[in-house]
């Protein structure tokens, strides 16, 4: 006799702003599978574990067993949580503010809220391994600390089912072999898990693969005849003649200063709260180099490229040289942000959702989250050359928040590019892109870069992610560079 389905999903729609989204999804699964999801960017695997969730309208029907909604927790791409005045109003800037970030809980006090048992709290921590930022503020935290504290939230509420969106995204390489050996542990301890992600992360504790293309789900086949037939893209070929020649005719959306070095750090510290975030950090990058910055997480990146990118206050109380100017004597942060095109999980998450995505790119050209002012004839123009170059004309009209993870990104790749500045920073730009969706950005970059000697920083926890023009190495350990 064949066991009744933990969980039947049959004709599973889902539509978003009249857009079919997902259409007629039907699968099962029984004690003991567990399933990975993996698709193209805007493909679906978000309303996916949305609509499992509850958190979205559908059509059809989502059964667990018994007829009865099991303890569920979902770990988002994108964590939301609120301050301490029961408000989710934070703004950009925030987390390296150090009065304002008060006003954001700790680790502690948000899981205080789950279990009052200290010693199954510090337990939990320790398993996760991020004891060391117990009272550390939510918004202080880096993005991969933020994926393990909601993994601690999940296992704190004594989940049966987990519905995990993208949780590698933003972990180091330590960081996923210890996601890897919780979501084993867990599935032994028989807790069931649908995981939607790359195809270069499934566990092994997976045991069906299906993929989701166009809104419609595949069969379901086992994690060994999936991983036997891997799809390998050489990035190298993805760029055209056309699309080089395309991005040389696009005017600079200003005039730009020559400099020698584009960034220079002498003894650059920063503490919060007597936490060292950054300790005696010397570093230079000249004109045309092509940086990566590397370090687990938590390791002071995203720390370190606030400082340049004109978000951190505590760069004036430091030496600090941007584009052959000391930060501090007479430049505003405008000036500096002018010349430096940025991308990073931060700006991603704060972004204003209600904005097209013309309007996001077109705030490029001011260094805003939103567009809050008329473009020029000229501006516009520029605007639509960055468009059509990046083939994001399909959907420059739609809101933000209607793209997918993978099309938001590349529309924050052109709002980097479109003054045509001489530096370009980008922070795990390729967070949530599927294979063919990376291989393109990191292309795209690698031509930018070389053919238009744009100097570049670049941060990624996947070495394949790197492009090829990178050729010296920052590396962060616990705030300090590595020797």
């Amino acid at each position: 006799m064949t066991a009744a389905p933990l969980l039947q999903v049959t004709g599973l729609t889902v539509q978003l702003s009249g857009r079919p989204v997902l259409q007629d999804l039907s699968f099962s699964i029984t004690a003991g599978q567990q399933l990975a999801v993996i698709g193209a960017s805007g493909s679906g695997k978000t309303s996916l574990i949305k609509a499992l969730a509850g958190q979205c309208f559908s059509r059809g029907e989502i059964i667990f067993q018994n007829d009865r909604r099991p303890r569920m927790a979902v770990i988002a791409q994108q964590h939301q949580f609120k301050n301490l005045s029961n408000l989710n109003s934070f703004y950009y800037q925030q987390r390296f503010n150090s009065n304002d970030a008060e006003d954001a809980p700790t680790v502690t006090e948000v899981l205080s809220e789950i279990t009052n048992d200290e010693s199954l709290l510090a337990e939990t921590l320790a398993l996760l391994q991020i004891s060391h930022i117990a009272d550390t503020r939510l918004i202080q935290l880096s993005n991969g600390e933020h994926k393990r504290f909601q993994l601690a939230q999940a296992v704190l509420q004594n989940a049966e089912w987990l519905l995990l969106d993208s949780p590698y995204t933003g972990l180091d390489i330590a960081a996923r072999a210890l996601l890897n050996e919780l979501l084993d542990t867990l599935a032994a301890r028989g807790v069931h898990y649908i995981l939607v992600t790359a195809d270069a992360d499934i566990p092994a504790s997976v045991t069906h693969v299906a993929v989701l293309a166009q809104g419609k789900l595949g069969n379901m086949i086992s994690r060994a005849a999936y991983v036997d037939q891997p799809a390998v893209i050489k990035y190298n070929d993805a760029v055209s003649d056309r699309f080089i020649a395309s991005c040389k005719t696009i005017p600079p959306a200003y005039t730009y200063p020559d400099f020698s070095v584009a960034i220079r750090m002498v003894n650059t510290s920063v503490v919060y709260h007597n936490r060292t975030i950054l300790s005696h950090i010397n570093w230079e990058v000249k004109k045309g180099e092509c940086w990566s910055v590397s370090g687990h997480n938590g390791s002071g990146k995203s720390t370190l490229l606030s400082l340049v990118n004109g978000d951190n206050p505590q760069a004036f109380a430091n030496e600090i040289y941007l584009f052959d100017h000391r930060k501090g004597s007479g430049e505003s942060i405008w000036d500096i942000k002018q010349k430096i095109g940025y991308v990073s999980p931060e700006l991603h998450h704060y972004f204003d959702s209600a904005a097209t995505a013309f309007e996001v790119v077109a705030s490029g050209l001011f260094d805003t989250i939103g567009l809050f002012r008329q473009l020029s004839q000229q501006q516009r123009s520029i605007v639509e050359q960055w468009i059509a170059v990046l083939d994001l004309h399909t959907i420059s009209q739609q809101y933000f928040r209607q793209l997918s993870n993978g099309q938001q990104r590349l529309v924050l790749l052109a709002r980097a590019l479109v003054k045509n500045p001489p530096m370009l920073i980008l922070d795990e730009p390729c967070q949530g892109l599927d294979s063919e969706t990376t291989a393109r950005f990191i292309a795209l970059v690698n031509t930018i870069c070389v053919e238009m000697q744009k100097t570049l920083v670049y941060v990624s926890h996947y070495s394949e992610e790197i492009p090829t023009c990178v050729t010296r190495c920052l590396q962060l350990e616990q705030g300090r560079v590595a020797a």
